[in-house]
């Protein structure tokens, strides 16, 4: 088992935020209407939570292969919005003695790299 998982990342931009609302049917005005998402207390558009779950997704695909992401139990908390302009990466490591426990995580590449999603990505073992 691999104790890293390889870094997926993107660059968010308005446009990236309307091809996800696209391929999701998501036109929640929070994400696409700059007008409405400026009244609101995030004070602007933000990115889908779910485009950046995608990362950590990518990143487990990345390290153990997409016929192991069936067996996976993601439980995550997110914990910033992404905005337009960060730069966001997936990616996680293997618990401290576990063999099928990652703590994974999105962070924000620019600026204080925040971490904007947080949690685990378990392995469930056949049985």
């Amino acid at each position: 088992m691999q104790s890293k998982l390889q870094p997926s990342s993107r660059h968010v931009d308005f446009q990236a935020i309307l091809d996800y609302a696209a391929l999701t049917n998501d036109y929640n005005p929070l994400h696409v209407d700059h007008a409405f998402a400026a009244k609101t207390p995030f004070g602007g558009v933000i990115a889908h939570g779910t485009m950046s779950v995608a990362l950590i997704w990518q990143a487990l695909a990345q390290t153990l292969g997409t016929q192991a992401l069936d067996g996976i139990d993601l439980d995550i908390r997110f914990m910033k919005p992404v905005r337009i302009g960060d730069t966001v990466a997936g990616g996680g490591q293997l618990q401290e003695g576990s063999n099928d426990v990652y703590d994974v995580w999105v962070k924000t590449q620019n600026g204080e790299g925040d971490v904007v999603i947080s949690g685990t990505a378990t392995i469930r073992r056949a049985n």
